[in-house]
């Protein structure tokens, strides 16, 4: 079951950022702590403790109140002092079994998803997005914490910073606060209490101490928000490996919705041009087909994803698709048997996407995750403008034919065989 409580530490004076707070720091364009409370939120967890310094506690009061967060804030008057005893001040706040996170560490919504399922210290056997050299590691046995630290020489697990504890972990501080005079780190916290482990392997988490790491966290959010199942095989090998780079310059900058309105205008324009440059149109053509990921990447980038979003970009996207190929076949066909083929190839693009569409629709499922075969079925949006692209690049009469009757052959014959999936599925 899901805690229903979070407590996030962030007491730190962040000297290495310019003594300023780092859960407050944006991340392409949201905030670290807005980040972690709205995942937490999203999976389940209701409320939370934000343990935060004097000088910052207006700050995050200030931040709780505008997003209208379920929070209150423990102040720590004695920040310099160890992690491990701000946890301590949160203990009159906590009556149940509860998430503890660090207020400096990003994460990504698979990762929090994965981590509440466990119990004790979340580790990472294979980090793939944190610093190892300046990570906290763990040596475990029997399934518990047997050291901790950053400077283990021989390691089994990298520390991501995210536990799932309960209300004994206070009575571990309580004998610490007064060994140590209320001044010890977390991790020694965690070696006394010997808490379980729970793998979480090479999912999106990573911490940020200086600069740099928020550039390294802004790259994890990007590469981490690529869509997947629903990517033809020219996204999946080339577009995403163009479009997650200019979404990583645009993250701090552009919008999701900005860069809808761009996408759909270099589509028209492409479309337009096929009355002037078949080769150049072609290559505009496919240049929006990149695009057309960014602002996918930057509405998952930034937590700002919406259902309308989507719808949009789809209607947007049947626009530019619709206007290329009537347009190509006005610039370009004479007979009437070969505009009855345009016809054809304008016709399947757009039920190719239909089809698919409806189905979630009618069942209320992913067709793409529900029939992993139609992944494999060519004749998807990003693999015809590819196409598309190649056949104008040298347009003569028998190429620009040639591309029309392979878009109505591939795209029809797409559709009959999802019709054919689908019903074998369902029925």
């Amino acid at each position: 079951m899901v805690p229903k409580t979070a407590v996030i530490l962030a007491a730190g004076l962040g000297t290495r950022m310019g003594e300023r707070p780092k859960g407050l720091l944006k991340v392409a364009r949201r905030e670290i702590l807005y980040r972690t409370l709205t995942l937490l939120g999203q999976n389940g967890v209701e409320r939370f403790v934000i343990v935060t310094n004097e000088r910052y506690a207006g700050l995050y009061r200030e931040f709780i109140e505008g997003h209208g967060f379920n929070a209150e804030l423990v102040v720590n008057p004695e920040p310099e002092k160890g992690n491990g005893h701000s946890l301590h001040l949160a203990k009159g706040h906590i009556s149940e079994r509860f998430v503890l996170v660090m207020g400096d560490h990003v994460y990504g919504e698979e990762f929090i998803r994965e981590a509440l399922k466990g119990s004790g210290l979340i580790a990472d056997r294979r980090p793939r997005w944190t610093d190892v050299g300046e990570a906290t590691k763990v040596r475990v046995r029997d399934g518990r914490v047997k050291e901790i630290g950053k400077n283990l020489e021989e390691w089994d697990a990298v520390d991501t910073g995210f536990f799932v504890l309960d209300e004994g972990i206070f009575e571990v501080t309580e004998k610490l606060e007064i060994e140590r005079e209320g001044d010890y780190p977390l991790s020694e916290v965690v070696k006394r209490a010997k808490l379980a482990v729970t793998f979480i392997d090479g999912l999106p988490w990573t911490d940020v101490d200086t600069p740099n790491d928020l550039k390294k966290a802004r790259r994890m959010l990007v590469k981490t928000a690529v869509k997947g199942t629903g990517d033809g095989f020219v996204s999946r090998h080339l577009n995403r490996r163009i479009s997650t780079e200019i979404s990583y310059l645009l993250a701090e900058r552009v919008s999701p919705n900005g860069m809808t309105a761009i996408t759909f205008a270099l589509g028209m324009l492409s479309a337009f041009l096929t009355l002037v440059s078949l080769p150049l149109a072609g290559i505009l053509y496919q240049l929006s087909s990149i695009l057309d990921g960014v602002d996918g990447e930057l509405a998952r980038a930034q937590l700002r994803t919406s259902r309308f979003g989507g719808y949009i970009d789809s209607l947007l996207d049947r626009y530019v698709d619709g206007a290329f190929l009537a347009l190509l076949a006005y610039s370009t066909l004479r007979e009437p048997l070969w505009h009855l083929v345009a016809l054809l190839a304008l016709l399947g693009s757009v039920m190719v996407s239909y089809s698919t569409e409806r189905f979630k629709a009618a069942y209320g499922e992913d067709a793409y995750g529900s029939i992993p075969a139609l992944r494999k079925l060519p004749g998807k949006r990003d693999e015809r403008i590819f196409l598309t692209m190649l056949f104008l690049l040298y347009p003569i009469e028998v190429s620009v034919k040639a591309l029309f009757l392979l878009l109505a052959i591939i795209t029809n014959l797409r559709v009959v065989m999802t019709a054919w999936l689908i019903g074998r599925k369902k029925s």
